[in-house]
């Protein structure tokens, strides 16, 4: 066992991230040396996303990419992907084995049976009948110096562009018990931030009988010695009541950094998407935590192109964004996923259309990332470093703003205090 090798790929989100990395632990205990995706091994996992018509085609592309540098290798399509499209992956002469997200936890044994038999098989449960949070074990993903803690899988918002509620099911939320002993773990380990995420985490605890929400993990998160930030993964904005943003500004530990997804800045788009809330109902939320947060750092998603979205739709959402500011904006063209609502709506939309609107909102979110990087040349920031960068070391403030600082010292995983004196689109220079 000890020459076999394994290789993993992990594609789209933090929580396959997450489970990459428990998988990576599961084969490492049990005597595999995992090395890099580009390298030759016997065994190549890759964990797939299916958020987007490009996370299926890039996830198709790194099975064939694995087969190709071993023949003989066991090459392993898991994940979303794999979850909603197991007969069309089956179908693929370079995939041995699809795993869905329910058997994860199993992948080791189901490789050994494999290797055992050579039999082709589906190992693709029903995710939408899955009750209970499936625990990996010690399963820290870590980034630099963040730690990434999943708390959460699932989806019961069936937004009808997304299929990730057909690969993930129903939500499962994480005992606060469980989180909180992994973060004590990490902390003991040296980090000092951690990363909340799931896969909809504005609905931890919805499935407690006991009334815990996200809000009281989060105080719980905050109570743990040597823990210095706490950020939130991407929130859904109809969390952020006027108690909840209370409760939150209270929390010294949290990060003001906030990626709330909008996905389009008009309450008729809003609708049809099944957002269920209204621009007015978003531009609420925001005002209240910037009202609390006075320097948060505010992102988001947006859609373009959505079926039926006219240029009167796109023009209410254009100067709803121009309203609000958001830090950052990431853009995405809309494209139709077969299994949805919107696949079959009317009025789809022309690819060209949905160029030229993507252009203007990321021109308009260049032109914020700028103005608001400059708005803190002369402040003092907070900045934890992570990494070398040339002549400089660069690291993150608590709302995640790149700083790079001139300096010959060693300061991964150290936090100081700098005055900014210089900022473009992309970073501050510190001194």
């Amino acid at each position: 066992m000890e020459n076999n090798r394994a290789a993993f790929c992990s594609l789209g989100c933090k929580v396959n991230q997450y489970e990459t990395n428990a998988m990576i632990q599961n084969f490492l205990n049990h005597g595999y040396e995992i090395v890099e995706f580009d390298e030759v091994a016997d065994v190549y996992i890759v964990n797939t996303c299916t958020v987007t018509s490009i996370a299926d085609r890039k996830s198709r592309q790194m099975l064939r990419r694995a087969k190709e540098l071993n023949r003989e290798s066991i090459v392993v399509a898991c994940g979303c992907y794999a979850q909603v499209a197991a007969d069309e992956l089956n179908k693929m002469q370079e995939v041995d084995l699809v795993i869905g997200n329910n058997e994860k936890k199993d992948i080791f044994e189901i490789v050994e049976k494999y290797m055992e038999e050579k039999l082709k098989e589906n190992h693709v449960s029903d995710v939408m009948y899955k009750e209970d949070y499936v625990e990996f074990g010690p399963t820290t993903y870590t980034e630099k110096t963040r730690a990434v803690i999943k708390v959460q899988d699932g989806c019961d918002r069936f937004c009808s562009y997304c299929l990730i509620p057909f690969a993930r099911g129903h939500i499962r939320s994480r005992s606060v018990e469980n989180v909180i002993e992994e973060i004590k773990k990490i902390v003991d380990d040296g980090f000092k931030e951690v990363v909340i995420t799931g896969i909809h985490i504005a609905s931890y605890g919805r499935d407690f009988k006991d009334g815990t929400s996200l809000i009281d993990l989060l105080e719980e998160i905050n109570k743990i010695d040597g823990l210095q930030r706490i950020r939130l993964g991407s929130i859904e904005p109809v969390i952020m009541t006027e108690d909840f943003i209370n409760r939150l500004s209270k929390l010294e530990k949290i990060c003001d950094h906030f990626h709330l997804s909008l996905q389009s800045g008009c309450t008729e788009t809003l609708k049809r998407m099944n957002r269920r809330y209204t621009a007015d109902e978003f531009l609420w939320a925001t005002e209240r935590l910037r009202a609390k947060f006075p320097n948060a750092a505010l992102t988001t998603d947006i859609i373009v192109g959505f079926p039926g979205e006219t240029e009167e739709e796109f023009e209410k959402t254009y100067e709803f964004l121009k309203k609000i500011k958001f830090y950052q904006m990431h853009v995405f063209k809309y494209s139709p996923r077969k299994g949805t609502k919107a696949a079959v709506m009317p009025n789809q939309i022309d690819g060209n259309i949905k160029e030229a609107r993507s252009k203007r909102l990321i021109e308009l979110s260049q032109n914020n990332e700028l103005e608001y990087n400059k708005s803190h040349i002369s402040d003092e920031v907070e900045v934890l470093f992570e990494e070398r960068d040339g002549d400089y070391y660069k690291g993150h403030t608590k709302n995640y703003i790149v700083v790079k600082y001139k300096t010959q010292d060693e300061l991964e995983n150290c936090i100081l205090k700098l005055k900014v004196v210089y900022a473009n689109k992309d970073y501050l220079i510190a001194e």
